[in-house]
């Protein structure tokens, strides 16, 4: 069965500050998504996340590697058949202030992607609009009002809104709640999961909080340094990982229930400069596990029970391409 979307082998360099080397932002990143399914992207800052996020929608350009949607190389598309692509394909920010252009009253903004596609008449559209208003929770009368005069969740449901409004087969997720109140994120994760049950939706959601992935995905990728370093399903990643850099990332979320707490598994140092990217393994200055292979060979990925990861203390094969 054909995946609703594909990422294969996708990579993109920056040109380094002296002008002599690359940033390896994102670095031969290759998933899948099945259609209705949530795959969680998770990491911490700077590892490449919204990098990739902003490849998978064609908003920058991929240094190698493909995209497909439905099978379809979007990659080979010109600008305007993307632009029809893009009917399918829809993205909600980490700001939603800074993605609302203020001098616009919100039924305006949400009402642009309809015009731009020409679907409806106008008034169709401001139908479409106040239905869509009440769908994320929100008042119809709130559309002749400015994003300045809402609150942070608030702008975030219209944000929601707008990416929904052109009937989407995936919506990819960047950050969506990690600038709101902790009160204000669940009713937003609790919203996003209402929509795609009733809209038939496939998210992919891209976060550095861990507890936050668990609620939402069915699936998990943990990136470092440009890399998928673990893969799987969310119950085998987040319950039993198997690549050290996922350890420490779980051993780090705080629990609440005293008797639940284990000693934290801390990281070595910071995240190494991504224009000098350590030999071997790009994990093992920081790994408290690392052996003289760690820091000569790159591991492939070795299957892990549920989940797959790229560590060479896991047994077995490699996984072949």
């Amino acid at each position: 069965m054909t995946p609703l979307f594909e990422a294969r082998s996708l990579s993109k360099f920056f040109p380094a500050r002296d002008g002599k080397g690359l940033v390896r932002a994102v670095n031969d990143v290759s998933l899948t998504l099945a259609e209705g399914e949530t795959l969680g992207i998770v990491g911490e800052s700077g590892c490449g996340k919204s990098t990739l996020a902003r490849m998978l929608l064609r908003l920058i350009e991929p240094s190698e590697g493909k995209v497909l949607f439905q099978g379809e190389d979007l990659l080979s598309l010109s600008r305007a058949q993307m632009r029809q692509r893009r009917r399918d394909i829809q993205i909600v920010f980490q700001d939603p202030y800074a993605s609302l252009d203020p001098r616009m009253n919100i039924a305006r903004i949400i009402a642009e992607p309809l015009e731009i596609h020409g679907i409806g008449s106008k008034a169709d559209r401001a139908a479409k609009v106040a239905g869509l208003l009440s769908l994320v929770g929100l008042d119809p009368a709130a559309g002749q009002r400015f994003p300045h005069e809402f609150s942070g969740g608030q702008r975030q449901r219209i944000g929601i809104a707008r990416a929904i409004a052109l009937e989407p087969k995936l919506v990819v997720l960047d950050e969506p709640v990690s600038a709101l109140d902790v009160s204000i994120q669940s009713q937003i994760l609790n919203l996003l999961d209402d929509l795609k049950d009733r809209l038939k939706l496939s998210y992919i959601f891209i976060s550095h909080d861990l507890s936050v992935v668990q609620h939402v995905s069915d699936r998990v990728a943990v990136m470092y340094l440009g890399r998928v370093v673990e893969e799987g399903a969310a119950e085998a990643v987040l319950g039993k990982p198997a690549h050290p850099y996922t350890q420490a990332l779980i051993s780090a979320v705080p629990e609440i229930d005293p008797a639940k707490r284990k000693a934290h598994t801390l990281l070595k140092g910071d995240p190494p400069n991504p224009e000098d990217i350590p030999s071997g393994c790009a994990f093992h200055p920081r790994c408290r596990f690392a052996f003289e292979r760690c820091t000569l060979e790159s591991p492939a990925f070795h299957a892990a029970g549920g989940s797959r990861a790229r560590c060479h203390l896991i047994d077995g094969e490699p996984e072949r391409a």
